[in-house]
């Protein structure tokens, strides 16, 4: 089983030590589980049905007992730990939701605080916060009624109910499998840039590969009651630990790598370039050339045809640039951009700046991204430093 690094800097919140979970009838769940998480890190267990995913969450929260081994949160042997306290201290998400149908959205999600001892107002106060976070109105929702909302509704609630004690550890059990599935990544989108925010150490139970690959830092991938392989999407997507792995990915594994890889500025090309104020060229040696505005920011382009107008300016000419992306988005935003705009190739900005612009990215350069980032993954070594070949001359000799 492969496990990667991380930074020295993080410390450790969850801790398996060689825990076994085997039933009265002989059934072994999981079998000799020894792993690590990482403060704020958050790791997805993947997997079949029956291997032992969700026994292993559930035993962070003392919801079932190991028979061997040690699991420790935040350096404390959770076996010494009441468990009811522990749970107190530990959101917990699942796929039902178990909102309270007598209470309100405000008054669920205040639940937690008012039984650690939270004045109600505070409670109410810090509930509407939560909503408000994950972008439910509590002046809207507040009072309404859990059989009065939808179902992605109801597990946004779910979710701030369980960060409502500002919990160290958040388990998620298959959350977001009961709605459909523009509802799915919505709520995917959502608990990202919630993530992104608040940072809690996350074990994510589901059984879909793609969720898994799109919001895990670290995925496990399970087999029969033991983790097959634990690293990064793009290093399981690229380098599979073996058969069964592989198998479990898929043979679209490509595909998949493509939601994990980002774009870099070493992938870009250079086109031509023009800026607003320009006269019009009187040559272009392109079909067509990018167009900035006076802070070298991305403004559109402007054909070849229109280039050669006649006097004037680029600006009279140039194009709005529909199809665009910051650097750092993925491979799979970038290959669904140029399919959305039917272009042949995609600018891409700076994120940090009002739009400087920093290249281009093509098909073939995104070809070789792909191909890049999975080399580097298998080499251990930077993405720019990959040599590959490239097979020219086809059909001769």
């Amino acid at each position: 089983m492969g496990f990667t690094q991380r930074p020295q800097q993080w410390g450790i919140m969850i801790r398996f030590e060689h825990v076994t979970k085997r039933y009265e009838d002989g059934t072994t769940a999981v079998d000799d589980l020894s792993f690590e998480v990482a403060e704020g890190e958050l790791v997805t267990l993947v997997g079949p049905s029956g291997c032992g995913k969700t026994t292993t969450m559930k035993m962070v929260n003392r919801l079932i007992e190991p028979s061997e081994g040690r699991i420790f949160v935040e350096g404390e042997d959770i076996s010494t730990t009441d468990p009811v306290q522990l749970r107190r201290r530990i959101g917990y998400v699942i796929q039902q939701v178990g909102l309270f149908p007598h209470k309100t959205v405000l008054e669920n999600t205040a639940t937690v605080p008012h039984l650690l001892g939270v004045k109600r107002g505070k409670a109410r106060e810090r509930a509407a916060e939560l909503l408000d976070l994950v972008g439910l109105d509590p002046a809207t929702f507040g009072d309404r009624y859990p059989e009065q909302l939808s179902g992605g509704q109801r597990q946004r609630v779910g979710v701030a109910r369980a960060l409502a004690a500002d919990p160290p550890v958040l388990l998620m059990d298959e959350p977001f499998g009961a709605v459909d599935p523009v509802v799915r990544e919505h709520l995917q989108n959502e608990f990202l840039r919630l993530q992104q925010a608040v940072r809690k150490t996350v074990l994510f139970v589901t059984h879909d590969i793609e969720e898994a690959v799109r919001l895990g830092d670290r995925m496990a991938v399970y087999g029969e009651g033991r983790i097959e392989q634990f690293d990064t999407p793009s290093t399981i997507l690229g380098a599979p630990s073996n058969d069964y792995v592989a198998d479990f990915v898929g043979a679209d594994r490509g595909l998949k790598r493509l939601s994990v890889t980002p774009i870099e500025e070493g992938d870009l090309e250079q086109p031509p370039v023009l800026h607003l104020d320009d006269p019009l060229p009187a040559k272009l040696d392109a079909r067509w050339a990018v167009v900035l505005d006076g802070e070298n920011n991305l403004h559109g382009w402007i054909s070849a045809e229109h280039a050669h107008s006649g006097p004037g300016t680029v600006r009279d000419h140039a194009r709005r640039m529909e199809a665009w992306l910051p650097v750092g988005a993925t491979l799979k935003q970038a290959f669904s951009t140029m399919l959305q705009h039917d272009a042949g190739w995609i600018a891409v900005i700076d994120k940090d700046s009002e739009g400087r612009f920093l290249g281009i990215l093509t098909p073939a350069r995104l070809h070789e991204a792909l191909r890049r980032s999975t080399a580097a993954d298998g080499r251990d070594i930077a993405r720019g430093d990959v040599e590959l070949e490239t097979i020219t001359g086809i059909g001769k000799r």
